[in-house]
């Protein structure tokens, strides 16, 4: 394998840890809330801080990627998530631990926005579509990796060393990172005469098309997603599932859409448009949550779960493609990393909206049974915002 592939697959692993650091808490909240007497509220913010950041500070954190370096801030990224880690591993206040909760999000984009752009640089134009791919699935692979490990670790060891393992993990790949991957050009800071100015930058990146269908394209993506397999427990729970069977079903929800990612690349190199790629997957998504929550699967739990597997899994298909599209509308090669953040900052904006609305739907009529006609509402928005990115990119080739 070529050094510059073997760097591309180091940053997608980089990714990795940073999600690892997203997933590592939903595991460790009944540790949490027995030692640090943390309430329901608490741990409801404990799980929205790292998004939090993503929904206020996303594209500015992307414009900093950009002046500062690719590479210089994925390693910058790496260093605060393993200093917050390690602090959090020490903590005895639930305040103490949101603020550094806070601090991980930051670090998270740090890592995450640039990382598309980094990848752009390193492999050659024939691979980028299929890394591209990889890379959309670098979220939920850390996620179930978190998913699987942290109910046989945390009991055996306990929270803090659950952070503490996740502060090595960071610390060693940011050593790794910072031999391994090329350093960034000279001309990259912000301070170089031919750089454009942060101002500018955000302006060019905004006043563009193409970042913004992508970005919307996203958050109708993000918001559904998390939605359906954030309310699984609620399946579940009517089927008498409990226990390790609990956690391995949700992280091999939260896995398949792995399976997503990775074809989207396949399908980018084959020739597919964009625009089927995704309309495939907004497609899947539509029928998965139908499967998963209409009143006529009631009574199936397999069904339901079948149909959470392929909203998941085929749905995958949308992030993956996206991440291409993001890099490829673009308004140019120092714009990427800021396209990226404002593509995250509506992701986490959906994240954000889509789950309250599902569960006021489902509080209006008493059930989910309504659930998927949001997910429809998504889907064809979603489709509709991919087909004009689609002839966004066809006008700029």
């Amino acid at each position: 394998m070529p050094r510059s592939d073997r760097a591309a697959w180091l940053v997608v692993l980089a990714g990795v840890v940073a999600a690892l650091q997203v997933g590592k808490l939903p595991p460790a909240l009944p540790a949490l809330q027995a030692d640090l007497d943390l309430s329901l509220v608490q741990s409801g913010f404990m799980l929205s801080m790292v998004q939090l950041a993503g929904v206020l500070l996303a594209v500015f954190m992307g414009l900093l990627a950009d002046g500062m370096g690719l590479k210089r801030s994925m390693l910058c990224g790496l260093v605060l998530l393993a200093l917050a880690s390690a602090a959090g591993s020490l903590a005895t206040s639930p305040w103490v631990l949101l603020a550094l909760r806070a601090s991980e999000g930051l670090g998270f984009l740090l890592v995450a926005l640039p990382a598309p752009a980094l990848i752009r640089r390193l492999v050659p134009a024939h691979k980028l579509s299929g890394m591209l791919g990889v890379w959309g699935a670098y979220m939920p692979t850390g996620t179930a990796l978190a998913l699987l490990v942290g109910p046989m670790f945390i009991p055996a060891w306990g929270w803090p060393r659950w952070w503490g393992l996740f502060a090595l993990l960071a610390v060693g790949m940011a050593l790794w990172l910072a031999r391994a991957v090329p350093p960034d050009p000279v001309c990259v800071p912000a301070l170089a005469g031919n750089t454009p100015s942060m101002l500018r930058r955000l302006s060019e990146t905004l006043s563009a098309r193409g970042p913004w269908l992508v970005a919307l394209t996203f958050a109708m993506y993000s918001g559904q997603w998390l939605a359906v397999v954030g309310f699984l427990p609620s399946i579940y729970a009517a089927t008498g599932v409990s226990g390790a069977a609990l956690g391995g079903l949700t992280a091999l929800a939260a896995a398949v859409n792995m399976l997503g990612n990775l074809a989207s690349g396949r399908l980018l190199q084959r020739g597919w448009a964009p625009a089927q790629s995704i309309t495939l997957g907004f497609a899947a998504m539509a029928l998965g949550s139908t499967l998963a929550f209409a009143a006529f699967t009631d009574g199936l739990p397999w069904l339901r779960y079948v149909g959470v597997l392929v909203f998941s899994g085929v749905g995958g298909l949308v992030p993956g493609t996206l991440f291409s599209l993001a890099v490829r509308l673009a308004p140019g090669e120092q714009h990427v990393a800021t396209t990226v953040g404002w593509v995250q900052q509506l992701s986490a904006l959906g994240q954000f909206v889509g789950p309250p609305v599902v569960g006021w739907v489902a509080a209006q009529v008493g059930g989910w049974q309504l659930t998927p006609v949001v997910s429809l509402a998504c889907c064809v928005c979603g489709v509709a915002l991919a087909w004009g990115a689609g002839g966004e990119l066809k006008r700029r080739a």
